[in-house]
């Protein structure tokens, strides 16, 4: 997949960035890998492109139950309202995986398997920065019609074990999902297909190409 890069974009701008978002195409989050033991599937898109400075990444959900009892960065944020990016910039060798509740608690981890990681550090979990559109408070689980987004400002940096200092012509592989483990209905989606038996986004050999402008 290309991502568009777009010029001059403040990005603090909030207006701009929602004009900006509307000009890219969305991508669903829809692969039900495991839908014989886990077949609820939520409606999930996101729209991704980059200033150079910054990867711009927005999750829209739309789900039935929706919590978020997790209070602290790097915590268990999948047992949440979760969705998340994994991104590797060699090629699978090692990777990354953004984690965000609803509410905009984020686990950063740079791994060797799923096992070696090493978590971000608070400087580093900082610089991402995450706006959600849900106010910042934990709540229990909500059932209904539930309706959130999750955008996300990612430098270069936040890739902490590398040295990318542009996203400019950059080319990683990546997956996104949409994940709750503790939900009552809980649920694991990806964008790009995972060919196993059990639930594992833990699986670079399964990420997608993305090369940015």
């Amino acid at each position: 997949m290309i991502v568009n890069k777009i010029e001059g974009l403040d990005t603090n701008d909030e207006k701009a960035l929602d004009e900006a978002f509307e000009r890219i195409e969305p991508q669903k989050i829809a692969c039900c890998n495991w839908e014989k033991e886990y077949p609820y599937a939520p409606d999930v898109e996101f729209r991704m492109f980059h200033t150079g400075d910054y990867l711009l990444l927005r999750f829209q959900v739309c789900e039935k139950y929706t919590a978020a009892l997790v209070k602290e960065d790097n915590g268990k944020v999948w047992t949440d309202s979760c969705v998340e990016f994994f991104v590797s910039p060699d090629g699978g060798k090692t990777y990354y995986n953004f984690e965000t509740t609803c509410i905009g608690h984020m686990l950063l981890a740079h791994h060797l398997s799923r096992e070696e990681a090493e978590y971000a550090t608070d400087e580093i979990l900082a610089s991402v920065r995450r706006t959600p559109s849900l106010p910042r408070r934990n709540f229990e689980e909500v059932v209904g019609h539930n309706r959130w987004t999750m955008t996300l400002r990612v430098p270069p940096t936040a890739l902490f074990r590398h040295h990318l200092t542009s996203w400019n012509g950059a080319e990683v592989t990546a997956n996104l999902y949409k994940c709750g483990d503790l939900l009552t209905c809980p649920h694991f989606l990806s964008w790009k297909p995972i060919s196993i038996e059990k639930p594992d986004f833990h699986r670079p050999d399964f990420f997608h190409v993305l090369q940015f402008e």
